[in-house]
């Protein structure tokens, strides 16, 4: 994936074989080995969607839609835009800032 927000789905080295050339356009290789980056996926159901967003030659923008069976994909990943999600570190409290628990304020302790 090129670290933009979507899905790399993974499949079974059998299932891309079953699935032969008709697969081939829509796989990219990466370092965890070949995989379909897309832009949704919905596994409700006995198939996976997998919703791709492209443009043609002609720059018409395109969507498209692949089904798979669900017992071919070996593993769904997904990738969001930094900063859009997770954990941001955190500096060293200064010695002497630190917080009491609520407990502690209610008692009225130290």
């Amino acid at each position: 994936m090129n670290g933009t927000s979507g899905f790399a789905v993974f499949f079974y080295p059998q299932a891309l074989e079953v699935l032969g050339e008709a697969i081939k356009p829509y796989l990219q290789e990466g370092p965890a080995g070949p995989h379909v980056a897309c832009n949704e996926v919905d596994t409700a159901g006995g198939f996976v969607e997998l919703t791709l967003f492209g443009r043609t030659a002609e720059g018409q923008d395109i969507t498209l839609e692949l089904m798979v069976p669900s017992s071919m994909v070996l593993m769904i990943v997904s990738s969001q835009q930094a900063g859009s999600f997770g954990f941001r570190p955190h500096l060293p409290e200064a010695p002497g800032e630190t917080a009491q628990s609520p407990a502690t304020d209610a008692q009225g302790g130290s």
